[in-house]
């Protein structure tokens, strides 16, 4: 980047968790009506709105998306015209997922008519490694590179601190169902994040690669020891609702834990807090290992013993 950024506009979630971690959350002045944390981006101005109607349940939910999709139909709308009058000197999208945030390439198209001239930076991470790089980018973006060297070497410890725990454990086999209805297997950097806490994926996910659909059949085959309820986005008591109405299939496993957890704070989004996740994830596979993180829901759902 050319310059320093002083009035930015996070169009991820993730990257908004991300500059606040920075110390960068002063100069952040809108963001979407998808970003919660931490609790000050309340007050601020909300640029984009979801183009899928409230109040579906999951199946109705992936219905919708994918006839969107499939139609080249965008999954959110943007207020270009309160963006422009924001006058931001950089914005934040990314094009990692289209189901996640307005695409790129539209907010570029915006950008290259608004007053301001700003930059676009898409941040687009697949692996583990990739998302604590973001933070180094985006400190370059704003001219702050100390300060995105420092956390992502914060980051990497707490990580290093849990691979390091449990390094000599018997692995445990691990089920990560990023949706539920149809199933998903968690893909991009949740593989990784299982190994990192003592882990192996059931599935044989490669990291990097997205999460992509099962059947129940296939799920029935992985034979985890713990399945890990995770539904992109949602929170731990909506995922508890979604495992519990699948609770059936669920238990059939004869896994020896199920718990649904925070998916839409520390898995889902490719931002600082996918170190919780890990941390938690450490636990839950190691419990006499690795500590409780705390602040940090779960819900146990069910215990079999084989």
């Amino acid at each position: 980047m050319s310059r320093s950024a002083t009035r930015i506009a996070s169009l991820v979630p993730s990257a908004t968790e991300l500059l606040f971690a920075l110390g960068l959350g002063e100069r952040v002045i809108a963001v979407t009506h998808e970003c919660d944390h931490p609790e000050r981006v309340a007050k601020l101005p909300r640029l984009t709105r979801s183009m899928i109607p409230a109040g579906l349940d999951p199946a109705e939910i992936d219905a919708a998306v994918r006839e969107r999709v499939g139609a080249g139909k965008s999954l959110y709308a943007l207020d270009a015209e309160r963006l422009a009058g924001l006058e931001p000197d950089l914005i934040v999208t990314q094009q990692v997922c289209e189901v996640c945030a307005v695409s790129s390439d539209d907010v570029r198209a915006i950008a290259g008519d608004m007053p301001s001239r700003p930059e676009v930076l898409s941040l687009d991470p697949s692996r583990l490694g990739e998302v604590l790089d973001d933070a180094i980018t985006l400190a370059a973006a704003a001219g702050e590179p100390a300060a995105g060297a420092e956390l992502r070497a914060d980051l990497e410890g707490r990580i290093s601190a849990v691979r390091d725990a449990t390094e000599k454990a018997e692995p445990k086999s691990v089920l990560a169902l990023e949706w539920l209805d149809p199933p998903y297997a968690g893909g991009h950097w949740v593989p990784e994040m299982i190994a990192a806490a003592g882990g192996l994926d059931a599935l044989g996910t490669n990291p990097g690669e997205r999460s992509r659909e099962l059947s129940w059949d296939e799920v029935g085959e992985a034979r985890p020891d713990v399945v890990v309820v995770m539904p992109c986005g949602l929170y731990a008591s909506e995922a508890e609702a979604e495992a519990r109405r699948h609770m059936r299939r669920l238990a059939a496993l004869g896994a020896e834990r199920v718990v649904a957890v925070d998916a839409a704070s520390s898995f889902s989004r490719p931002g600082p807090r996918l170190a919780d996740g890990i941390e938690l994830l450490g636990h839950l596979l190691h419990p006499e290992l690795v500590p409780e993180p705390g602040m940090l829901e779960w819900r146990p759902l069910a215990v079999a013993t084989r």
